[in-house]
């Protein structure tokens, strides 16, 4: 491993050297360095900086921002000590994140958007350049692809705003997570972590100067466990890697990273509801299931899973920026990735509800179990799972190049957007088999589909391969009209190509082809006063697109052959209040969205149900700190969902969209002992009730969840935390059974855990 990682390091030497070379030729007026403007005080509600939402990349305070946009530091991502990339949205207002799947396949809903799973309406970002182009696919959702570890310096969570024209043109929630980079000063830590659910892990980072204004950063993690419910064995393991290089030049720097990544978790899902031995520790695979055989295509082929492997990424996103302050108030911000790897999901899914065995076995009395030979009796309960195999290749090229002329009181900004992208589908879904209903509870002999290897429900199979292409110009203005107002404006015109063929079946013909070629403007419109230098109101519109990709033409294959071009449009609108002082801030966003076009489909093959969805609502985000080591976050979100254009669910609550959601952290930090220093903190969210379906038939029932933390200085170098998720150990619910709301099946959040971990630094 050792010797992998000097010949990755060496090799993104070799790569920068020439071109540092070369660009340090150049003269111009000294300018700050980047890396001064990224860091966030958190000594100062005023001071805080903002990068993501500027469509020049020049960093500006957040309080003077046009738009919603929240900051997260590394210093709260570790108090926090999230599970998943999708529990550290939780922090974000306006932001609805299911993370009770596991370390990959979380829901996380926007502001109202409409979804029944996965993420259609969020972006994550690595260093301002999206890790995968499209937003979502069946069974993969950006935050699957990036992992949480000491490397990442903040985050930066941006709603609405001008996210439409830039970049990849997400019109909901773009999350961009940049990281550390080297200085002067060679520095570094090293973190041992474990658990009361057997996890080790070591977390390392190390950064300083390799030469004269070249910087490294570079560090990842190593972990296992047998996961927050035990599976009994170890059902996540993982590990990262990742180089971050920088050179400073006299008129801007130039970065190039890598990130290697191979971590996976068993996937949770849904659980039956009402039934003994069920609760929010409970998973359906364990030792006595996670091997198991499904058969696929029309000649029956079988093959043998391990379905321990859950959900996971392996593969690498790598990527530079080149950001240069040319002659003549000209600046030139060029930001490209590559990112190539496997993305599978290995699940048991449940099917229907639990029923007493006596119902379905062969004899009406009893059945044998497959792996133990253990005789269970009519009164068993059992529940038919399906062996679910979903196998994607993936790769994308994204390049972002933008030029500024600064004239005046004014920004003007033309960019060019461009991506290319592919995946590879291999499905394998239904295959169900009835098994005992306890952990990992096994399958049974003496029920007639099992003996017969057949599903005993259904089954969809497919091989896919599909590409894409979007390609984007657009522009930007921002014009000081005096020292209270600023307008901007945003225009982009974006081309998106698709090209994909199924086959359903596994049949080896083409049941599906789709060659779709179509543009669509967007735009945006802001204004912002600030009557004071730290207090100020904006207000602004958009109209952005989510455009269709492959999976949205397999679903609505009917209506795009009639001549549907499945884009969604979404209008926006926003109306904010800011206000920052030394020691507190306050952010208020009042909010209207509706998209049109949104379809769903409950599981493949069903009919896509259309609708248009309508939300307003207010975000509110306040920090205050105290002289004393006291300090408190309240993030909180109201809204009201509607759909108010479908076949059936007219004027009907988005599913699984809560009324309201609160969420109040308060910290304080004081010398325990002499030059020990300490910090209690803890975490109180509520959420409201949701409705489990656009039907609005199932509730599932709001909850209040407790989470608490302790860090302790022990000396400069040497610090230990130790953290408890879910104090109260509560049972909420995120969603029901999303293939059948109305079988009693529902997720829980995670049970409660408790982490501790001593850290090093030098």
């Amino acid at each position: 491993m050792n010797l992998q990682l000097t010949k990755l390091a060496s090799a993104m030497l070799i790569t920068l050297l020439p071109v540092s070379m070369l660009q340090a030729q150049q003269q111009a007026e000294d300018t700050k360095k980047v890396a001064a403007a990224k860091k966030p005080a958190e000594e100062s509600q005023i001071e805080q900086i903002v990068i993501t939402g500027k469509a020049s990349g020049i960093a500006g305070l957040r309080v003077d921002a046009s738009y919603a946009i929240t900051n997260v530091s590394a210093e709260n991502i570790e108090k926090m000590n999230p599970k998943s990339t999708a529990e550290l949205f939780t922090l974000v207002p306006g932001v609805w994140s299911e993370s009770s799947g596991g370390v990959a396949g979380a829901n996380v809903f926007v502001r109202g958007f409409p979804g029944g799973g996965d993420a259609p309406f969020l972006t994550v970002q690595m260093q301002g350049v999206p890790i995968f182009p499209p937003p979502t696919l069946s069974f993969l959702e950006n935050s699957s692809m990036f992992r949480l570890d000491e490397t990442v310096d903040f985050m930066e969570a941006l709603r609405g705003g001008s996210t439409p024209v830039i970049s990849n043109g997400q019109p909901g929630l773009t999350t961009n997570f940049l990281l550390k980079e080297g200085s002067e000063e060679t520095e570094g830590l090293v973190k041992l972590s474990t658990s009361d659910y057997g996890l080790q892990r070591m977390d390392a980072v190390v950064s300083g100067e390799l030469a004269d204004d070249l910087y490294f950063m570079m560090g990842g993690y190593i972990s296992s466990s047998q996961g927050v419910r035990d599976a009994g064995f170890n059902s996540e393991e993982g590990h990262q890697f990742t180089l971050n290089i920088t050179k400073d030049l006299d008129n801007g720097s130039i970065n190039l990273y890598t990130r290697q990544t191979d971590d996976h978790g068993v996937w949770y899902l849904p659980t039956p509801l009402n039934v003994a031995g069920v609760d929010n520790t409970y998973t359906q695979i364990g030792p006595n299931n996670r091997q198991g055989t499904i058969q696929f295509g029309p000649d029956g082929e079988s093959r043998s899973v391990d379905f321990g492997d859950g959900r996971g990424w392996k593969g690498s996103v790598s990527g530079g920026t080149v950001d240069l302050d040319l002659n003549n108030d000209w600046k030139l911000l060029y930001r490209f990735n590559y990112t190539q790897g496997d993305a599978n999901t290995l699940g048991l899914v449940p099917e229907a509800g639990a029923v007493a065995l006596s119902t379905v076995a062969d004899n009406g009395l009893n059945a044998t179990g497959a792996t133990t030979g253990a005789l269970y009796d009519g009164d068993t309960m059992v529940q038919q799972i399906g062996r679910w195999v979903v196998e994607k290749e993936l790769d994308s090229f994204t390049n972002d190049l933008a030029v500024t002329k600064t004239a005046d009181s004014a920004k003007y900004t033309v960019g060019v957007y461009s991506t290319a992208f592919s995946v590879k589908d291999w499905w394998s879904i239904g295959n169900q088999a009835w098994h005992v209903v306890e952990s990992g509870g096994e399958a049974l002999t003496g029920i007639n589909c099992n003996d017969n290897q057949d599903s005993c429900s259904w089954n969809y199979d497919i091989d896919a391969t599909g590409d894409g292409t979007t390609r984007a110009l657009y522009a930007a203005v921002e014009v000081a009209l005096n020292e209270q107002w600023t307008v901007d404006l945003g225009l982009r015109n974006e081309n998106h190509t698709i090209d994909y063929t199924v086959d359903e079946g596994l049949t080896g013909q083409v049941s599906k082809a789709v060659s779709y070629d179509e543009s669509k403007i967007a735009w945006t419109a802001g204004v912002n006063w600030m009557w004071q230098k730290n207090m100020g109101v904006f207000a602004r519109v958009n109209k952005g697109n989510k455009m269709p990709f492959f999976d949205d033409f397999r679903d609505n294959y009917g209506a795009f052959t009639s001549g549907e071009k499945l884009i969604k449009e979404v209008t926006q609108f926003e109306l904010g209040y800011k206000w920052a002082e030394q020691n507190y801030s306050f952010y208020a966003t009042s909010f209207y969205n509706e998209v049109e076009g949104d379809t769903f489909v409950r599981r493949p093959g069903d009919p896509a149900e259309v609708m248009t969805n309508r939300a307003y609502g207010v975000e509110l985000d306040f920090n205050y700190f105290t002289s004393v080591g006291f300090s408190l976050n309240l993030n909180s979100t109201l809204q009201k969902t509607e759909i108010t254009e479908s076949p059936t669910n007219e004027g009907n609550r988005a599913q699984r969209q809560p009324r309201w959601q609160v969420r109040l952290t308060p910290s304080y930090g004081f010398e325990a002992f002499e030059d020990t220093f300490a910090s209690v903190y803890g975490t109180i969210a509520s959420v409201s009730d949701r409705y489990a379906d656009n039907e609005n038939t199932v509730t599932l029932a709001g909850y209040t969840k407790i989470d608490a933390g302790l860090q302790l200085e022990l000396t400069e170098q040497l610090k230990t935390q130790l953290s408890v998720d879910n104090l109260t150990d509560k049972q909420g619910l995120t969603e029901g059974d999303p293939r059948n709301p109305t079988s009693p099946n529902g997720r829980y959040i995670l049970p409660r855990s408790v982490t501790l971990s001593m850290t090093y630094q030098f």
